[in-house]
Formats: C-alpha cells, sequence, structure tokens
C-alpha cells in the first residue's frame, strides 16, 4: 500500500504541467456556478419532514402561522384613543399592506375592516369595522370609536393592551413570495419612522427575527474578514516564508471554490445561518495545509530539493491526510440523517467540500509546494540545534514538558485527573437542556431590539406565541360545514376550559366559538346570560349566520378556513421558554385526551403554531443527537481500526474525542447555552476535528516508535515537539482567530457557536496532546510496532543528502 502511495506522488511530481491544468480547468468550471450561489431562508425547508406538529402545519397553514410580522404602537404617556395615535396606525396599516410578499387577507389591526364589533339592530345584527373608512378625529368621533372597541372583547384582549396604551398590527406573509431581506428592510423603515418623541415603536415576528440575520450578513462577512486576517497575519508571524503562508491559502480557496461552485450549479440555496460552518470547513483545510507543510519542512531540510521534498511528503502523508478529512466527510454527511430540507442540502454543500479537501489537501498542496520558492528558514522552522529561533525553542521546550505529563511516573497522576474530568463532564454533559433558555430567540442578544420587543409585547398582550389545537374534518368539502356544527363548537368550548383550568393555563385562547358567543348574545337582545350556545346545530347554525352574515369568513381566517370546514382553538403563551413550551404542550396533550380525537364529523389534531413548531425542531435534537455521534464513532472506529489493522487503535482515538464532546456539551451547560441544531452541527464537526489531532499524532508515535528504538518515552516527546507542534499552532492560530467572533457579532448565535469553536479547538487540542500519548503509554499497543500499517510509515531522512535526489523514496521506508 505504501509503494502504490509513493508511485502516486512520483507520478503526479513527474506530470506537474498536467496536473496543474486539469486543477485550472476544474476550478475554472466551478467557479461558472458562482453567481448563481443563493443565500437563503426557505422557512418550510428549515422544519423536520416527518414531524406530526409539522404535518399540521402544512396542512393548516393559516392557523399560527409564524410567518407573521406583529408591530405594537404604544402611546408613551396616556392611552390610544387620540387622533395622532390612531392616524399612526392607520397609516402603518395601509404602509404594511404594500410590503412585499404580504398576504392582504391577513393584515389585522383595530384600523382594517376584519377588527369588527358586533350590535343588535331593529333588523338583526349589525357587525361593522371598528374604524369603517377613515380615522377619528373629533372628541365625539373619538368617544365613539372607544364604544365600539367594548362592544368587542376581541379587539380588547388581543388588539389593544389592558391599559389602551398599546396596539397591534399583525401582517402575514406568503411564503412564496417572501424575501426576508427586502420585507423585513421595508417594514422596519416603517417602524424607523414612526418612532417619535410620543411613541414607542416594536416590531417582532419570525420574519422580522430572520431579517435580522439578514441584516447582520454584511457584519457577519466582515467578522470572517478579520478571522481570515488573522490567521494570515499568524501565519506570516509564525512560517515567515512564501511556502507557508500561501500554500494554506490557495488549497483553501480552491476547495472553497469548489464547494460555493457545486452548490451554484445544483442551485441549491443555503442557510444563512449555517455559514459559520463553511469557516470551519476553512479552518479544517488550513489545519491539514498546516500538519503537511510542517513534514515538507523536515522533509527540505534534509533533502533540499523542493520537488523531491514535495513527492516525499505527498507520499507520507497521503495516508494519515485522506484518513483525517475522511473523519470531517462522514461528520458532514451523517447530519443529513436529521429529516431537515435544509439540513440535508447543507450536509451535501459542506459534504462534498470536505470531499474536495483530499484532491486540494493533498495533491494541491504538494504541487504547491514543489513550485513555490524554497523556504529559507526552514532550520529555524523545524527547530534544528544551533539554528533554531528563541520562540521556536520556547515552543519545543512547552511541548516537552507537556509530553512528561503522558509516561514515567507523571502519568498516574495525569490519569486521575482526566478520569476525574471525565467523570464530571459526563454527569454535567447530562444535564444539559434540549431548546430555547430565553424570551424571545437565543439568535440575538438579550438587550437587542428584537428580544426586547418580544418583552414588550409579552407584558402588554397576550404574547406572540401561541400553540393550536386543530379540528378536522373527516370527510373534505363537507357539506354540513363542519366548523359552525355544533359538537364542533362544543368541543371548542371544552378544550378552551381545560387548557384554562390547567396548572399551565394560558395567557387567553380563542376560537369561532367565542365569536359565536357574542352573536348569540346579541341575537337574544343583548343579555349577557345568553352568551352560552345551546348545544344544537340550530342555535350554533343561528349563531354562526348572524355573525358572519354581511362579511367574508376571511375575516375569521385566524380561526376557520374560509369553507367553514377545519377551525382552532388557538392558545397564547407568556413565551418561548423551553419550560413553557413543555408545560404548554403537557396541558394540550391532557385536554385532547379528555375531549377525545376522535369524533363522528372531525378529528381533534395536536398541533401547529409556534409553540408546537418549535418543539418539533427540539424533538429532532432529541431524537437523532446521540444517533449521529454514535454513528460517527462507528464509522470512524471501523475506518480507523482498518488503518491501522487494530481495534485497539480506534478505540484509542475515540476516547479522547468522546471526552471532549462531553466536556463541550457540559461547557455548554454550565455557560446556558441550550443544545439544539445547530450545536448539534458543532459537536458532529468537533469531533472530526478531534479524530483528525489524533491521527496525525497516533501516526506520528508510530513513526517515532521505530526510529526511536522503541521507547515510549521518547516516541511520545519525539512526536509532539513535531506533529504536536502543528496540533497546537494550528489549534491556537484557529482559537485566536475565531475569539472574536464572541465580541463583535450583533447575533449572539455567531457568538456562542464562536464560544463553541474556540472551547472545541482547545479541548481537543489538549486532549490530543495529553490524553492520546496517555492512553499510547498506559495501553502500550502492538500495532504501534507494525511495519505493514496503512498510516504511520515514515521516512528515513538521515539516507537523504542534497545530492540523493535520484534515490527512490520507498527505498527509503522505516523498516
Amino acid at each position: 500500500m505504501y509503494s502504490l502511495r509513493f508511485r502516486i506522488a512520483r507520478w503526479v511530481m513527474a506530470h506537474r504541467l498536467a496536473s496543474w491544468l486539469v486543477f485550472a480547468v476544474i476550478t475554472a468550471g466551478f467557479a461558472a456556478g458562482l453567481p448563481q450561489v443563493q443565500l437563503k431562508t426557505i422557512f418550510s425547508d428549515l422544519l423536520p419532514k416527518d414531524d406530526p406538529f409539522v404535518q399540521v402545519f402544512k396542512d393548516h397553514p393559516n392557523f399560527g402561522n409564524p410567518l407573521t410580522m406583529t408591530i405594537m404602537v404604544k402611546r408613551k404617556s396616556g392611552d390610544i384613543y387620540n387622533a395622532e395615535t390612531l392616524n399612526k396606525v392607520w397609516k402603518l396599516t395601509r404602509d404594511v399592506d404594500l410590503a412585499p410578499g404580504v398576504d392582504h387577507d391577513q393584515i389585522l389591526s383595530i384600523a382594517t375592516e376584519k377588527a369588527r364589533y358586533a350590535e343588535a339592530t331593529p333588523f338583526g345584527i349589525d357587525m361593522r369595522p371598528l374604524m369603517e373608512d377613515r380615522v377619528p378625529a373629533t372628541p365625539e368621533e373619538l368617544a365613539d370609536f372607544r364604544g365600539r372597541v367594548d362592544k368587542s372583547p376581541n379587539a380588547r384582549t388581543f388588539l389593544i393592551s389592558g391599559d389602551a396604551s398599546a396596539t397591534l398590527i399583525n401582517a402575514t406573509f406568503i411564503e412564496q413570495r417572501l424575501d426576508y431581506g427586502t420585507a423585513f428592510q421595508y417594514v422596519h423603515d416603517l417602524v424607523e419612522k414612526a418612532r417619535d418623541a410620543d411613541h414607542e415603536i416594536y416590531l417582532a415576528g419570525q420574519p422580522a427575527l430572520t431579517g435580522w440575520v439578514y441584516k447582520y450578513q454584511s457584519q457577519m462577512f466582515g467578522i470572517f474578514a478579520v478571522t481570515l486576517g488573522a490567521l494570515v497575519l499568524s501565519l506570516l508571524f509564525y512560517m515567515r516564508n512564501i511556502v507557508g503562508v500561501v500554500t494554506p491559502l490557495v488549497t483553501s480557496a480552491v476547495a472553497a471554490i469548489w464547494g460555493f461552485g457545486l452548490t451554484g450549479w445544483l442551485k441549491s440555496p443555503i442557510e444563512p445561518l449555517l455559514m459559520i460552518v463553511p469557516l470551519l470547513l476553512v479552518a479544517r483545510s488550513f489545519s491539514h495545509c498546516v500538519q503537511f507543510t510542517e513534514r515538507y519542512y523536515e522533509v527540505y531540510s534534509h533533502v533540499r530539493d523542493r520537488v523531491k521534498a514535495a513527492e516525499i511528503t505527498m507520499g507520507v502523508m497521503m495516508a494519515p491526510s485522506v484518513l483525517g478529512i475522511f473523519t470531517d466527510i462522514v461528520g458532514v454527511f451523517l447530519i443529513a440523517i436529521a429529516p431537515i430540507p435544509a439540513m440535508e442540502r447543507f450536509a451535501l454543500f459542506c459534504g462534498f467540500w470536505c470531499i474536495w479537501l483530499i484532491p486540494t489537501g493533498v495533491v494541491l498542496i504538494s504541487l504547491l509546494l514543489a513550485s513555490l520558492p524554497p523556504p529559507d528558514n526552514v532550520d529555524r522552522l523545524v527547530g534544528r540545534e544551533g539554528r533554531s529561533s528563541a520562540f521556536q525553542n520556547a515552543f519545543q521546550a512547552l511541548l516537552r514538558r507537556v509530553s512528561y505529563l503522558s509516561y514515567g511516573k507523571p502519568a498516574r497522576i495525569t490519569t486521575v485527573v482526566f478520569a476525574v474530568i471525565g467523570v464530571f463532564a459526563v454527569y454535567t454533559a447530562l444535564q444539559i437542556r434540549i431548546g430555547n433558555p430565553v424570551e424571545g430567540s437565543n439568535l440575538l442578544w438579550p438587550e437587542s431590539e428584537y428580544n426586547e420587543a418580544i418583552r414588550q409585547i409579552n407584558r402588554h398582550f397576550p404574547g406572540v406565541n401561541t400553540l393550536e389545537i386543530v379540528l378536522e374534518p373527516k370527510i373534505a368539502n363537507n357539506p354540513n360545514r363542519v366548523a359552525r356544527q355544533a359538537d364542533t363548537v362544543m368541543t371548542m368550548f371544552r378544550l378552551q376550559r381545560e387548557l384554562e383550568h390547567d396548572a399551565a393555563a394560558p395567557r387567553a385562547t380563542l376560537s369561532f366559538g367565542d365569536y359565536l358567543m357574542e352573536g348569540n348574545r346579541l341575537f337574544a337582545g343583548g343579555n349577557p346570560k345568553w352568551l352560552v350556545l345551546d348545544p344544537d346545530n340550530e342555535a350554533v347554525n343561528a349563531a354562526a349566520i348572524a355573525v358572519t352574515l354581511g362579511s367574508s369568513t376571511k375575516a375569521f381566517a385566524n380561526v376557520i378556513d374560509f369553507n367553514m370546514q377545519n377551525s382552532t382553538v388557538s392558545a397564547w403563551y407568556k413565551d418561548n421558554k423551553q419550560e413553557t413550551v413543555d408545560a404548554a404542550l403537557a396541558s394540550a396533550r391532557a385536554a385532547v385526551a379528555k375531549v377525545g380525537i376522535d369524533h363522528k364529523d372531525f378529528i381533534v389534531r395536536l398541533g401547529t403554531g409556534t409553540i408546537a413548531l418549535q418543539q418539533a425542531m427540539n424533538n429532532v435534537v432529541k431524537r437523532y443527537h446521540w444517533v449521529i455521534i454514535g454513528l460517527l464513532n462507528l464509522v470512524i472506529l471501523a475506518g480507523c481500526s482498518l488503518a491501522y489493522r487494530s481495534l485497539v487503535a480506534g478505540l484509542i482515538l475515540l476516547i479522547p474525542v468522546n471526552l471532549s464532546n462531553f466536556i463541550l456539551n457540559a461547557s455548554m451547560h454550565l455557560l446556558g447555552i441550550g443544545l439544539d441544531i445547530n450545536s448539534l452541527m458543532v459537536a458532529a464537526i468537533g469531533v472530526g476535528v478531534g479524530i483528525d489531532y489524533g491521527i496525525y499524532l497516533l501516526s506520528r508515535i508510530c513513526e517515532e516508535y521505530h526510529a526511536q528504538e522503541q521507547d515510549w518515552g521518547r516516541a511520545i516527546t519525539a512526536s509532539l515537539t513535531t506533529t504536536g507542534k502543528a496540533i497546537m499552532f494550528t489549534a491556537t492560530i484557529m482559537l485566536l482567530a475565531i475569539l472574536p467572533w464572541y465580541f463583535l457579532s450583533g447575533l449572539k448565535f455567531m457568538a456562542d457557536m464562536g464560544l463553541l469553536l474556540v472551547l472545541t479547538m482547545l479541548i481537543n487540542m489538549v486532549l490530543a496532546l495529553v490524553v492520546l500519548p496517555l492512553l499510547v503509554w498506559l495501553v502500550k499497543p502492538r500495532f504501534v510496532g507494525r511495519k505493514d500499517l496503512i498510516v504511520g510509515e515514515g521516512v528515513d531522512l538521515s539516507q537523504f543528502t542534497a545530492s540523493d535526489d535520484a534515490l527512490q523514496p520507498e527505498l527509503a521506508v522505516a523498516k
């Protein structure tokens, strides 16, 4: 196997021009797809396909539709019953109706025809808009308007706050026509213009949240530029030669062009929030390049021929590089088992990007090393005695001290320390909560404009978070109009009663039945005792006719559909913290169980709305977190065991990586970061990061074990001062480059992910440099002494001199 690798390396070096041409053509082909790359959020693609809550949402998108922007207009002093405030609400309502992608039938405020009051007249029940066709201006008109509001219980509950200081405007958008960036910018501009000395204006809702993410895109790209700049400066400081700086930049750039180019050709949109992962893949490319380049320095210091050094380095590093990249590929592709379309597309995008790291990180880098000017400071970089710099001497001394922790007498203490850390980490990691830990969105900082809007709306109104229980006819287009049958309406009331008397009662509930009660009262002369409907079809139908006569059923689209077939019971909750979500769903399940799921003409389905859809995402994490990590472990165990021809080798590599995962989860729990689909991605890729470090170091230990005359301590020390140096350097520069995210980002999500990546790099580095060699020392595995390993194959560089160009590399393979 090793001879094949060296033959491939020799062929590539012998046909460098042809190899360069192939890379140029492929890169140009992928680059042609770059203009078609789209950063775009598709809301329905963020939801798991097989979740029952998502199925209810897709069957009934008009109930509790999360694609709704909510604007709250608050009078700073006094109430809204003045011409200035009502004019502002009137104008905002009509301006929002012009927003791109808005559903004109789904705009609701006190200034729309859907907000109605009812009164009894000699000719029947008269349903009229609260504001009719103009804004009240005179004291008499304002007093009349206030009286109309008093006759509209639902307006008093859901559109005007209890202290009458605030009112809401709700605008729902059509997903197929919704461009989050454009719609948010339009509505946010309206909000900004509407603010004045007397009014506070707040904007909330899922489209607004996604709009903020879009708004921070330019800042995100700026932070990425800072990160890449920090990486380049670190390379310049450490390498101080053209090869060490240009090689990682070019190989990473080419891999990125191939990755984005393929996505462009496939016309597969990329979720903006997940753009952190490609930057992590750039970091992985940097890591592989640094390992490759460090070995090239060692070879070149003996051979003094850049082409020959590149050839030998390619032959030696091919197997561990491919094995390390293989773990990255597996970690990314396994994310696709989560049944979320956006994640499946993203796994395809990033998975192929990882695949491109093999040709770029093994072949292209070798071509660059063979073509770029040779480093003139190689003796300092490899720490050759008498020629190394003070920095390199200090670096080597630090790594030698670290190596002492992993063998001999200190190894016993190290073992006890990490055993205690491991037990604590496992215990703490298992306490981590799944779901949203804050009121509003954890994507943004607590003091952000969006989260402040959520808090203010929740303070003045039932809230922005609903749970919908849908009553769905068994037969589509039932001629009896199931939504206004007595059994259906009575079931609505029972559901509301059960929810409202539960310990986790919602702040408010609403159903079509609530409108019918008011109609029934007015139809019977206005006495409040007639609010209660008789439980028979005749009485219910009479109330329904009274309420809907002269108005379109679209005015009730939030509780029934246009044909009066499907209906919903809506429950509003104070926030969307995970404990609130859990309590709400438990209460709803109990209520549905009491009223029954299966009825004569309809079934009861739980549920949709923001509460249910948030739980649908959490269910994916619950179902697939350990599945993904477990499968990743199995695949890595099989691949590494095959490469080292030993099951023990696979276990030695996986122990530090899984310990790292537990420490990371424990750190998240202690920092108050909940486990969600995004942190699950980081955890899966983090396993790939850790196993990369382990593969490179274990392969070097196998090499040094023979070179150091089978002395375990010397082999560990030699490995840490060579390959370990590259690991520490790579992890350190990535840590320093990513850490600014936490301080620069307006997106808390990005700051949190940056913190998680920093922890991932740091934890994996420490465990790779200490725990892995410690395990090798404790186990003293026999595979290390084998000479037929696919990885762990070295070259006896002492056989090379500057005049040894004719020497065949495979003849110098360490025996």
